[in-house]
């Protein structure tokens, strides 16, 4: 008897679990945030205040309300952007079918691979102050080299099947093949290659963040939480702990979820 082993459902669950409150924080949470109090001791806990105050007397859940969407929407920005370029690129490289027009777009991109992202980010930030604009070009542009690989690794196979040799014979157009065929092809590779993506933004924005490239030394964010309150993470732990976790549970969430939708069901056979 042959059966289906399909994906188990509490995958999905987690996954949701994992995204649901960082991302609603994130997209929601400045409309319930609410006008600013009047400022405290630095690092206290009760008197209204439900996870403490900060290094500056404000309130911790307001600052985490208001600390998400930047981080978030940067991010994702970020890895729209990186595709956006990084697709046409890698398709154009691999389907064309001349090695140093081929070389001419792949060979620079191995040069900037060897510089990491994070450097790159300061190496810019050193000559210029980016806000949070900026900040998502950087960390998009950063992000090409390494996705256009993929890109490109994954359409020079496709382009070699002989499906693509038939519609090249038959006169298609390279937009057709490009995109209606080799794109439609790697989709699942895309995706999968999309989830570590938005991990690694995430990461590179909140890391960003946290040293000051993009936001102000006071904003509220939770990168910037993670750092100016880790001085008092033995008096007041929340306002460290929570944005921290909120950014984890987020790029855990993200991978979690891509995994458990990208995965084939697999087969199994055995006797009855």
């Amino acid at each position: 008897m042959s059966g289906t082993r399909r994906q188990p459902p509490s995958r999905y669950a987690l996954a949701a679990a994992l995204i649901a409150l960082p991302l609603l924080l994130a997209l929601l949470g400045p409309l319930f945030a609410g006008p600013p109090g009047p400022r405290s001791v630095s690092f206290a806990t009760g008197d209204g205040h439900w996870l403490g105050t900060d290094f500056t007397g404000r309130d911790v859940w307001r600052e985490v309300l208001l600390g998400g969407r930047s981080v978030v929407l940067v991010a994702v920005a970020a890895t729209a952007l990186t595709y956006a370029l990084a697709v046409p690129l890698g398709l154009a490289a691999a389907l064309t079918r001349r090695a140093r027009l081929e070389d001419a777009l792949m060979r620079p991109l191995d040069v900037l691979m060897a510089v990491p992202s994070l450097l790159l980010v300061l190496l810019v930030a050193a000559t210029s102050a980016p806000g949070p604009f900026g900040l998502t070009v950087l960390v998009g542009l950063a992000a090409v080299p390494d996705a256009a690989r993929v890109v490109h690794a994954a359409a020079v196979e496709i382009s070699a099947r002989p499906a693509v040799e038939a519609l090249r014979l038959q006169g298609e157009s390279w937009w057709r093949i490009a995109v209606g065929h080799v794109a439609r092809a790697m989709r699942r590779t895309l995706a999968a290659d999309a989830g570590i993506r938005l991990t690694g933004a995430l990461y590179l924005v909140a890391t960003a963040a946290f040293l000051g490239v993009g936001v102000q030394p006071d904003a509220a964010d939770w990168a910037v939480m993670v750092d100016r309150n880790r001085t008092g993470l033995f008096l007041q732990p929340w306002a460290v702990v929570v944005p921290a976790l909120l950014i984890a549970a987020l790029s855990m969430g993200t991978n979690l979820l891509f995994d458990a939708a990208l995965q084939r069901p697999g087969r199994g056979k055995g006797t009855t």
